[in-house]
């Protein structure tokens, strides 16, 4: 006799239509192995790197004496997006970059674009 397994599954809709379902980890890693498709997950790749000159914004930032919100709105980007070029999680494009480099006086940024 085959037992049935009980499953949480979430159904997200749209519409009216079922659009994605939520399902517990343990139970999508077993449909993976069901399709022949392992079972882990690769891992997540890793962000890119941070050029060197990006990786100083905190630091020119703060030798200026510019809270992240002052310089995020002399430069025209939300404070929130400004944190993440900061932290690595996201390049700015080359309008934001020269923004920058004007707002922070970095000749080397605005040729680097």
């Amino acid at each position: 006799m085959h037992e049935k397994k009980s499953t949480n599954v979430q159904m997200i809709m749209r519409d009216g239509e079922a659009e994605y379902a939520v399902l517990p980890w343990a139970d999508y890693q077993a449909l993976l192995r069901a399709a022949g498709q392992g079972g882990e997950v690769p891992e997540r790749p890793a962000p890119p790197a941070v050029t060197p000159a990006l990786a100083e914004l905190v630091a020119l930032r703060e030798a200026q004496n510019m809270s992240q919100e002052q310089l995020a709105r002399a430069v025209g980007i939300s404070p929130s997006y400004l944190g993440m070029i900061e932290t690595g999680e996201r390049q700015p494009d080359s309008a934001i970059r020269r923004a920058l480099a004007r707002v922070l006086g970095i000749a080397e940024w605005e040729e680097d674009s």
